[in-house]
């Protein structure tokens, strides 16, 4: 299997997370629908309580960045330890922005 260069990593990994926390968000308010139960307000609390399953799913999983954390703290291989650091933060950065679409359509975070 031939393995993928960095920046398409780099790049899935973005909009990884941010598809597992907006389809896992409005698919679970179709449910909350379908339950009689509040949508919205069950949209806004999905999307928070997903952002770090969005981070494992679109790292690919704890395993893998565990072990090339230890081959870069260990190994002195420091270039993929800071592929790792960076594959992180682009999926961070996709469940972010995910929590943010969701917080302007449910505009649950205003008070009246």
């Amino acid at each position: 299997m031939r393995e993928i260069g960095f920046f398409p990593s780099f790049i899935e990994s973005y909009f990884m997370a941010l598809g597992v926390l907006l389809g896992g968000s409005l698919v679970g308010g179709l449910a909350s629908f379908l339950t009689g139960q509040p949508p919205f307000t069950s949209i806004y609390r999905m999307s928070a309580s997903l952002r770090i399953w969005a981070i494992v799913a679109a790292i690919g999983g704890t395993f893998d960045t565990f072990y090339s954390f230890e081959r870069g703290l260990f190994n002195g291989d420091t270039k993929d330890l800071f592929k790792q650091f960076l594959l992180i933060m682009s999926a961070t950065g996709g469940a972010q922005t995910g929590a943010l679409i969701i917080n302007w359509l449910t505009q649950e975070h205003i008070s009246s």
